[in-house]
């Protein structure tokens, strides 16, 4: 048969066919290349519940042969609870959907550890369900790693991609006898409605965040870095790789000071070179060790670094500790070598401490660890102790020795490039050995992390920070080079709760009070001493820290010990005093030692602090500590300080964080008469014509403003002298009349604005003035607002902090003062309240020299709606409302500008991921 010009009809089909398949195949090479394009920032490192390191990651049509390899080793049971079916082997068209998606409909996400698949978690859209926008998870993970809380990870992070998508809803089918399975998802934090059909239960939930997630969420990175902590500072083993015959050398100090600390379990030098060091058997590598290795030490130079590396993956050594310097403290080439080491780490399962780290030390005596390069630690005690330099350390632990503050565990985290001071603090809050936390901090990791620890953390144990670098960078460079000028850092640590202090000295001061004495109630001090001078000194320092002290109590230069006591337990004991100062000089040929120790025993067991000037000495001299069965000092020794004053401003801080820890948790309040709704609307239709961002015009400002009840004082927008003159009657005089070019905003020296008009005539030669000045016919007529006190308001997108309000009082003096108030977003009641009153310049709205007080209220209320509007639309990046008006009748709003852009990828928001 052929067709009818002749051509055999067989040749048709098969051209046909070979069309198809090549169109086919066509189709399916775009699918690979798109499948390969995935969004870069779903790659995370993560924690597994047992604090182990695991790299997640979206799949990719290269994992085929992992992924037959992964389920080739699943169990018959886990594939059934799984498929619902036997299912031993992916076919072919399976296995290319399954590492084949296009990062949208289907997605799909593997959990890698090494280059082994552990588990995979997909959802796959369903788009003839409700409004299009739900979807089917489903995950599985490897017999070996159940129990990991691998399933829990998945699915957050296929719950973030998925709202990135635009899907609003997860529909999940599982087996009724797969409990463990239901109990994920029934405990992830979701409101989970279930239904039943046969033996599968139906699952479905909303993937909107709730407060019970984020809660579920924020618990679970608690408990998983906490373990990672622990799994580093409680080890079975160690190995010390690069240990040293050679006393020089940074290998010998360390496995030195690991024996000498009498550690708990086997310590493994690792020289290739000889068969011991100091006369412990050694091995010429990791891999060599016959026994499991929890953690290793590396003393080695950072050209070795990468083979040290391999043989500790190989190992599956849970921790790794770099000493060596030679990273991201030498140049870019240094850092890139330290990215890839910290990446190096975690994908096989390792937390990393360093490089250029000092070590760690765990003084619990069932473990007693000093891995460090110091040779001598402080003794046990409550204080946990965090520092980033490692050449400073050395330094703060010999300062630690010698005031008598006793350690529970330090880490030198030298340059962070993995665990931080923020995985410490989980550490410390489930700690019950630590009472105290010391953070000398550089630079922070994830301030908004950190600020989110540290308020849950200062609620039951006092953290203390120093921060260096403070003055590094001017303010007006802070914004572009992603540094923090100090008004910043200190209202990040006043609002979390943090004890901020200038110096190691000041530190040490502070942990001393925290670590030995109980807090004191109230802010009434009494001076009980034999000196007239230090007296005086004591009482005029505590007035000015803003304690109220009595007169001070002098007995005189004749004093007896017993005397001394007498009157030192009258003032513990006086109903109108919270805390003591006991001050002593030592008279001509009379030793100290009987009056300390009468000291230390009237004032035992009392609940109020005692702290002590016993002039020559410092910290805690035997004479005032108590001490336990080792000899160690625990609570109720008495601090002593070198002068008054240094006790007094340790006093002074204990109190004030004794207040602030006194006071209720505050809870963010959602202000009335909201309509986030209509404001999710206009912003994501504006960013539709304009994806990349711009600044609001006037009137649309206004109109997002007023979805969050914020509205800005009644204003038309004119380009002549008439059209001003209709706009300022139909407003109502009087009115004013304003330049808007972006060089005439809040610039009171050019004269941009005319006030109170009274009639048209007014209006119309504010108008030409006006416009002959600027330039431009553009000019806005408002209508007055209440006369008071100008305020500005800002939102700014931080590059550490995320969103930040700011709050102070307009005005040339203001800005020139940098007199602003800064809090990290969203704010809680008191919050508010607190941010308008921080400012120096604050009392103006108090009614400073008999004026007319404003409506703190109104203000409040305002800032509240403001935090609102930037919290719930994080791609609101920029708002400037100045001035906010405030008056006694509340707070009027005329000028605002927002601008608008992508939202920034969140700092400490979505998934768990370790930052």
């Amino acid at each position: 048969m052929t067709d009818p010009d002749g051509t055999p009809a067989t040749s048709t089909s098969d051209a046909a066919k070979a069309a198809a398949e090549a169109e086919k195949k066509a189709a399916q090479e775009r699918a690979i290349e798109v499948a390969r394009n995935f969004p870069r920032h779903w790659v995370a490192d993560v924690l597994a519940s047992d604090g182990g390191a695991v790299n997640l990651r979206p799949i990719v049509p290269e994992d085929a042969d992992r992924l037959l390899e992964f389920h080739g080793k699943l169990s018959d049971r886990t594939r059934y609870l799984r498929y619902f079916g036997p299912y031993p082997t992916i076919s072919k068209k399976d296995l290319f959907n399954f590492t084949v998606v296009d990062h949208h409909k289907r997605v799909a996400f593997v959990a890698v550890l090494g280059d082994e698949i552990i588990a995979v978690g997909r959802y796959e859209g369903l788009p003839g369900e409700g409004d299009g926008k739900s979807a089917e998870v489903a995950f599985t993970v490897a017999d070996a790693h159940q129990g990991r809380g691998l399933g829990p990870i998945l699915l957050e992070h296929l719950a973030g991609a998925a709202a990135e998508n635009g899907l609003h809803r997860f529909v999940a089918e599982v087996l009724a006898e797969n409990r463990n399975m239901i109990t994920v998802f029934r405990e992830a934090g979701y409101q989970v409605s279930r239904s039943f059909d046969g033996g599968v239960v139906r699952l479905e939930f909303a993937i909107d965040p709730t407060e019970a997630l984020v809660s579920v969420r924020n618990a679970r990175e608690r408990a998983a870095e906490a373990r990672s902590v622990r799994n580093l500072l409680s080890p079975g083993s160690a190995a010390v790789i690069g240990a040293s015959t050679d006393t020089r050398k940074v290998g010998n100090a360390v496995l030195v000071n690991m024996l000498r600390s009498g550690f708990s379990g086997p310590v493994y030098p690792v020289n290739a070179e000889h068969h011991s060091v100091r006369g412990v058997r050694a091995y010429p590598t990791v891999r060599d060790i016959p026994d499991e290795v929890d953690l290793a030490i590396a003393a080695v130079p950072a050209d070795s670094i990468d083979a040290v590396l391999d043989d500790c993956l190989a190992k599956g050594v849970k921790a790794l500790l770099v000493v060596s310097s030679g990273f991201g403290e030498t140049g870019p080439e240094g850092r890139d070598s330290e990215r890839r080491l910290a990446h190096a780490a975690r994908a096989h399962g390792m937390r990393l401490i360093g490089p250029n780290a000092l070590g760690v030390a765990n003084n619990d005596p069932a473990v007693r660890l000093n891995a460090t390069l110091a040779p001598v630690l402080p003794a046990a005690g409550n204080v946990g102790f965090f520092c980033q330099s490692g050449a400073l350390g050395i330094a703060i632990l010999d300062e630690a020795a010698k005031t008598g503050v006793g350690l529970s565990s330090f880490v030198s985290a030298g340059n962070r490039a993995d665990l931080s001071g923020n995985d410490l603090l989980q550490y410390w809050d489930s700690d019950p050995a630590t009472e105290v936390v010391l953070l000398y901090l550089e630079s922070f990791g994830n301030p908004r992390k950190f600020s989110r620890i540290a308020r849950r953390v200062a609620r039951n144990k006092p953290i203390v920070a120093v921060k260096s670098g403070r003055h590094a960078v001017p303010p007006a460079l802070a914004a572009h080079t992603g540094e923090m000028d100090d008004t910043i850092v200190k209202d990040l640590f006043e609002q979390a709760g943090v004890v901020q202090v200038d110096s190691i000295a000041q530190l040490f001061d502070t942990a001393l009070l925290f670590g030995y004495q109980p807090l004191p109630p109230g802010p009434r001090v009494a001076v009980v001493g034999n000196s007239t001078a230090l007296g005086l000194l004591a009482v005029d320092a505590a007035r000015s820290e803003g304690l109220k002290p009595g007169a001070a109590i002098d007995l005189g230069a004749q004093a007896t010990p017993e005397e001394f006591a007498d009157a030192v337990a009258r003032a513990v004991h006086a109903t109108d005093v919270d805390a003591v100062i006991a001050v002593f000089v030592p008279p001509v040929a009379v030793t100290v030692e009987p009056y300390a120790q009468a000291l230390r025993d009237v004032v035992a067991g009392s609940g109020k602090p005692v702290v002590s000037t016993f002039l020559a000495t410092e910290g805690i001299p035997d004479v005032l500590a108590v001490r336990d069965d080792q000899g160690n000092p625990i609570r109720g020794s008495v601090p002593s300080y070198p002068g008054p004053e240094r006790a007094v401003r340790a006093l002074a801080r204990a109190w004030r964080y004794a207040k602030w820890r006194s006071r209720p948790t505050s809870q963010v309040v959602r202000p009335s008469g909201i309509e986030p709704d209509r404001a999710r609307t206009l912003v994501d239709g504006w960013l539709t014509n304009s994806p990349d961002g711009r600044w609001l015009s006037d009137s649309e400002a206004a109109l997002l403003l007023s979805c969050y009840g914020v509205h800005v004082a009644d204003f038309r927008t004119v380009t002549t002298a008439d059209e001003a003159v209709a706009a300022a009657e139909d407003i109502g005089f009087p009115v004013a009349v304003k330049a808007t070019g972006a060089q005439w905003r809040h610039r009171p020296d050019l004269s941009g604005v005319r006030l109170d008009l009274l009639d048209a005539e007014a209006v119309r030669v504010a108008y030409r003035d006006l416009s002959s000045a600027s330039g431009e016919p553009l000019m806005h007529v408002q209508k007055m607002a209440t006369k008071g006190i100008g305020c500005v308001v800002r939102v700014q997108d931080d590059p550490s902090f995320g969103s930040l309000i700011s709050f102070g009082l307009a005005g040339v003096i203001s800005d020139l003062l940098g007199d602003r108030a800064y809090r990290v977003l969203p704010l809680t009641e008191d919050e508010a309240a607190e941010l308008i009153d921080a400012p120096k310049a604050a009392p103006l709205l108090s009614g400073y020299r008999n004026a007319a007080p404003v409506s703190k209220a109104a203000l409040i209320d305002f800032v509240q709606r403001i935090s609102a509007l930037a919290d719930d639309l994080p791609e609101v990046r920029e708002i400037a409302c100045e001035p906010v008006l405030a008056s006694a009748t509340g707070a009027e709003l005329t000028d605002a500008h927002l601008r608008i852009g992508p939202e920034p990828h969140p700092l400490d928001l979505g998934p768990r991921r370790l930052r």
